[in-house]
């Protein structure tokens, strides 16, 4: 049996990870900033991870969600804590997807209407209802298309307003920071409209923060500046370091049923495990404002270099605008100067390590950048 051929994949084979560190099998060491697509957030290997899953899986590795899982407690407690909102209930599940699913699906059985509102150039994720929100003909299926979603332009307040007035929306929902679209940053008043507009009409406002989370930005969460609370959250990605888990942060308004949302995976006992450490160092190692500190420094690098004429993004979660040739770049980097980034659209490099990183990591890369685009 062969596997699906799905993805473009590098001739590299990562075999051993430490920090911001990457070893192949060939012996070459990568610096690692793209964090396998923002998902190693408090570094690879950090030992407080690895312990706590060796201690859990010599434990118990996992049970279903019919018995009593004081772990998801644990969880759910000092992610509240740490995020800054410990009134509002957590949903486990396993991946952003799925955890965008089940936020739809809570919004529509919440006001018991259909049709969502998004945004252009918008990326939520590839199971059913996931991709119907998401702004990318080219990966909806003819079965995806059967969903009732609107899209409108990203930061149009107006277009917005328009559309919730036909009184049918079941939801609006948005990413803290537009990844796939090239590390779109959408304003604070835009925010604070959106969000105000959403409680005026009673639409649940989705706040997708499955990339720009976690302390990525500099903040736990990337819509915090902008000083609103949007009535459900989405998470993942950061908050397993790389064991899959996602999440679904709900407002006190929402009201739970039994059999209303459910997963056989998610919230078991090693993937709580695995969060709680991730909690914790985040905490205990300043990461967030480590990722503050180090995205500002590295921005304030990239915008000294001829050729480049904008950074957009915050903290460590930074996009960098480049000539048609940015792929050449991009593979240059890979190849010769062995540092691993990624890509997005509108010739984008984006830039995710992980929240450890350090200047002289960042210096690194700034000189084997400059050489790349002189």
């Amino acid at each position: 049996m062969n596997l699906f051929d799905v993805y473009n994949l590098w001739n590299i084979e990562p075999v051993r990870a430490e920090g911001c560190t990457v070893w192949d099998s060939e012996g070459n060491e990568y610096l690692d900033l793209y964090g396998g697509h923002a998902v190693i957030s408090i570094g690879h290997a950090h030992p407080r991870y690895l312990e706590a899953i060796r201690q859990q899986v010599a434990k118990i590795g996992f049970y279903s969600n019919s018995v009593r899982n004081p772990l998801q407690a644990e969880l759910a407690e000092k992610l509240g804590a740490l995020s800054g909102y410990p009134d509002y209930s957590l949903f486990l599940c396993n991946s952003g997807a799925e955890a965008n699913e089940n936020a739809l699906k809570l919004a529509s059985f919440h006001t018991g209407k259909k049709r969502v509102v998004a945004f252009t150039e918008a990326f939520h994720g590839r199971t059913s209802g996931a991709v119907a929100v998401t702004n990318n003909p080219a990966i909806q299926a003819p079965f995806n298309q059967g969903h009732k979603v609107t899209f409108v332009p990203f930061g149009d307040a107006t277009a917005v307003k328009s559309e919730l007035a036909k009184g049918d929306v079941a939801a609006v929902i948005i990413e803290g920071i537009q990844g796939i679209a090239g590390i779109i940053v959408p304003g604070n008043a835009f925010l604070r409209r959106l969000s105000q507009l959403c409680r005026d009409q009673g639409v649940p406002l989705i706040l997708d923060e499955i990339q720009s989370g976690y302390g990525r930005t500099g903040d736990f969460f990337a819509h915090q500046p902008a000083g609103i609370k949007p009535d459900i959250i989405t998470i993942a990605k950061g908050m397993g370091n790389g064991f899959p888990i996602g999440g679904v942060l709900i407002s006190p308004a929402f009201k739970a049923k039994k059999g209303m949302l459910g997963t056989t995976f998610g919230g078991n006992h090693l993937a709580c495990a695995a969060a709680i450490a991730v909690l914790d160092v985040l905490k205990e190692e300043k990461l967030i404002a480590n990722a503050k500190a180090m995205g500002a420094y590295l921005k304030k690098q990239l915008a000294g270099i001829e050729g480049v004429d904008e950074v957009r993004g915050r903290g460590l979660m930074l996009g960098i605008p480049l000539p048609e040739k940015w792929a050449d770049l991009r593979n240059q980097l890979l190849f010769e100067s062995h540092i691993f980034t990624g890509g997005a659209k509108n010739n984008t490099m984006r830039l995710l390590p992980p929240l450890s990183i350090t200047k002289e990591e960042i210096d690194h890369f700034i000189t084997e950048f400059k050489k790349r685009v002189a």
